[in-house]
């Protein structure tokens, strides 16, 4: 399958390889792991082989790919004209070198990852999608968006980077544009049934979500960090109707563990929000060194976390313009570090610090990710006012620091403890 893409399958399986052994280090290794995380485990593992096969049988029958790089972009949209969403972004380590030979350096490893595969000729996703939807959340993204858009069809998204009510609007129109794009790569039109249908099929998966990150910051907690980010990164990749079935599922298990108090930590672990930048699938190293030190992630306000699934859209809207202008009021929500003033975002952090019960925050920055790392000074404001400890943990893909994180983690820890005697 991979070699009728016209894949580097040399290349790419030494890149599968690489990703499912560090898969096997950080996630397959745990203990005492919930049974239902089998399936989300596959998720990932299929994610090159098994979940391409499915959009290719889809499009046999008619379907479209849209290749997608943020969260902002409207799934209930796309869904609604037969096309599916499918996350390119790169998590990997192996890929950034082929990026390297034409991008600078010292840019994001999220964007020189995604880069990579595509250049190196590796990711499967590339060859099959119908046109790829970019967004300017970032000067790196941006800039890149202007050189891809000439080797493949591409459709940008205009993130507004305040929210005030010249925002909202511009935003309406990004969204009607980006209705129209679908419209066009589909050849059909979004009707009222289809998009109130495809509303409510994501409204049920982030409310499945909901729960999951609720259970989560049970004490003691019934499942790891690193299996919810497993979770998390699963439902970014997933068939939506499938993956809620399956989580219903899990959250049943969950529940059951919590009132038994069964969990996968000894005693009680420092509990820790992660917060800042996404850990795409690929990626688990910061829950894994966090983890492996001894403390308890319970939380993420991440883009792979809760704010996927922290907003629903309003369902009780009639007729078109109602519906799109519910989802564009929806995805406006999402508090990215581009926004100006984010109010927003801090009082997220305060308030998940604080329903988690958590003993400290780790900010996760990408290298070169300038508006997670200058915002992370008032984050680090605002939960000092809280009396909560934190620390910023600055880092790419690669394993060189693992070494000097790991002492800084168990630093950090060691100092919660103090704090808390």
């Amino acid at each position: 399958m991979l070699q009728n893409l016209g894949l580097d399958t040399d290349l790419h399986d030494r890149m599968v390889r690489s990703v499912d052994r560090q898969f096997h280090e950080a996630v397959l290794s745990q203990k005492n792991r919930p049974e239902g995380m089998s399936y989300f485990d596959g998720v990932i593992r299929s994610a090159h082989g098994e979940r391409v096969k499915e959009l290719i049988d889809s499009k046999a029958k008619g379907g479209k790919v849209a290749g997608t790089f943020c969260i902002y972009v409207p799934e209930e949209i796309a869904m609604a004209v037969n096309v599916i969403p499918i996350p390119l972004c790169g998590g990997t380590n192996v890929s950034v070198p082929y990026a390297e030979k034409f991008f600078p350096r010292d840019i994001c490893p999220l964007v020189k990852s995604t880069l990579g595969m595509a250049f190196s000729n590796t990711c499967p996703y590339a060859p099959i999608k119908d046109v790829a939807v970019g967004e300017t959340t970032c000067d790196a993204k941006k800039k890149t968006w202007e050189v891809l858009s000439g080797k493949v069809r591409f459709h940008v998204m205009d993130v507004p980077h305040r929210k005030n009510g010249m925002a909202r609007d511009a935003w309406l129109k990004e969204i009607k544009a980006f209705a129209d794009q679908m419209e066009s790569i589909s050849n059909k039109k979004v009707t009222a049934d289809r998009l109130n249908g495809t509303i409510r099929i994501l409204n049920q998966k982030r409310a499945a979500l909901q729960e999951f990150s609720a259970l989560r910051i049970a004490d003691p907690p019934p499942i790891s960090g690193v299996d919810a980010l497993v979770v998390y990164q699963g439902m970014l990749i997933d068939e939506p109707v499938r993956f809620t079935k399956n989580l219903n599922g899990l959250n049943a298990e969950l529940r059951e563990r919590v009132e038994k108090h069964v969990s996968p930590f000894q005693g009680r672990p420092k509990r820790i929000l992660v917060s800042g930048c996404p850990s795409v699938a690929g990626n688990w190293k910061l829950h894994h060194l966090i983890e492996s030190s001894g403390a308890a992630v319970v939380s993420d306000e991440t883009c792979t976390g809760s704010r996927y699934f922290q907003h629903l859209v309003e369902d009780s809207q009639d007729g078109i313009e109602g519906m799109i202008q519910a989802i564009a009021d929806r995805y406006l929500k999402i508090n990215c570090s581009c926004f100006t003033p984010n109010e927003e975002r801090i009082q997220d952090i305060q308030h998940m610090a604080e329903s988690a019960r958590v003993d400290g925050v780790v900010q996760y920055i990408l290298q070169y990710c300038h508006t997670y790392n200058i915002e992370a000074i008032r984050v680090e404001s605002a939960l000092k006012k809280m009396g909560i400890p934190q620390i910023k943990i600055e880092t790419d893909y690669s394993s060189e620091d693992t070494g000097q994180l790991s002492t800084r983690i168990e630093a950090f820890l060691e100092q919660i403890g103090q704090k808390s005697d």
